[in-house]
């Protein structure tokens, strides 16, 4: 009778613990599948088709399938706009933006859902641009998501963004919908750190020189 009760615990650990090493050999061959994974290598041409994001952006939110259907006309097919969608929403950490102008509200939907995701999301833009009517700076800001802007007598005219620090994004296109909808664009695409480690550099050292304690609001020679 003792023996038998005994057995009980020992049988309960026993399937803890195979419960555990089968949870820890499926992120083993999860982690092992993605370093298997060719890395990414893509160029986008723009404009994009018109095409609905709805599904991706709602599946994005966590919304699943109790997403209500989208009634827009607009045809769910793979575009331009949905794949760099689809590399942005592949972030899990980290997202760095360098944007001359932002006012997608379907990109600027998922940067607000990364956020919230917990991923750590830093932006910066230029100045000018970023107040003009339909800009996506303001809500991000909102949304508690890092803005650092230029204050230069130029432009900060780069277009490019890193996802986990391991792909980046870059090319022609401003995350506008003008450009995506009427503009001839190009985005490329691609998971290599020697093309991916300059342009990080680049982003933190803007970074650092846009850091808001260097603002200056009056010229030296303003008593």
């Amino acid at each position: 009778m003792w023996a038998a009760g005994a057995r009980q615990p020992r049988r309960a650990g026993l399937a803890l613990a195979a419960a555990a090493a089968a949870a820890a050999l499926a992120l083993a061959l999860a982690a092992w599948r993605r370093r298997r994974r060719p890395p990414v290598r893509e160029v986008l041409f723009f404009p994009s088709r018109p095409s609905c994001t709805e599904a991706l952006l709602g599946e994005a939110a966590g919304l699943g399938t109790t997403a209500r259907p989208c009634p827009c006309p607009l045809p769910r097919v793979d575009s331009s706009l949905s794949r760099l969608l689809r590399h942005l929403l592949s972030a899990r950490r980290s997202l760095e933006i360098c944007l001359f102008a932002f006012s997608s509200p379907q990109l600027g939907r998922a940067v607000q859902l990364l956020h919230r995701r917990g991923v750590r999301v830093r932006v910066v833009t230029d100045a000018q641009y970023m107040g003009l009517p339909g800009s996506q700076i303001g809500l991000l800001r909102h949304a508690g998501i890092q803005v650092r802007h230029d204050q230069e007598n130029g432009y900060m005219h780069h277009k490019f963004a890193v996802v986990d620090r391991r792909m980046l994004i870059t090319g022609s296109l401003n995350w506008t919908t003008q450009a995506i909808q009427n503009n001839r664009e190009n985005v490329l695409v691609v998971e290599d750190a020697e093309y991916v480690k300059p342009f990080l550099d680049e982003f933190e050292r803007i970074w650092e020189e846009y850091n808001p304690i260097n603002y200056r609001f009056f010229s030296k020679d303003d008593k």
